[in-house]
């Protein structure tokens, strides 16, 4: 079985996290949701546990970073083509999102950053596959 990530993060306010995502083209598991928290599927490996706020403290003794002031991670997810990582940052932008770093294009790479509703940062980076070395 491939080894997977679930990435808990903390939400103001769950139906809009999910109205978010979901206009990203996301879909969610009810199967680990309910009321305070939604499995967001973003592929057959990665999963996003969106927490509300409450929720998220049952699992941590610290405080919750408040990610519009400070930076508690950046999360980048691949894409196939240039092409899809500007879909999903125009889609992000479009619908609630706002702009985290200019963009990046050095040719073999290309990627573009937004910020979610709660000030989450998610990368989508595209590399051209003929740059990247068998590693087999």
């Amino acid at each position: 079985m491939p080894q997977m990530i679930f990435v808990n993060l903390p939400v103001k306010d769950l139906e809009t996290s999910k109205s978010f995502y979901a206009k990203l083209g996301y879909s969610f598991n009810p199967q680990f949701s309910d009321d305070k928290t939604a499995c967001l599927v973003i592929s057959d490996t990665i999963f996003a546990m969106l927490l509300q706020e409450e929720r998220f403290k049952d699992f941590t003794k610290k405080e919750i970073a408040d990610a519009a002031t400070s930076t508690e991670m950046i999360l980048a997810l691949s894409a196939d083509s240039r092409e899809r990582v500007d879909e999903l940052a125009d889609a992000a932008l479009a619908n609630g999102g706002s702009p985290a770093n200019e963009p990046q294009d050095l040719g073999f790479m290309y990627g573009r950053s937004f910020q979610d509703p709660d000030h989450h940062i998610w990368e989508v980076v595209w590399m051209d596959p003929s740059t990247i070395e068998d590693q087999g």
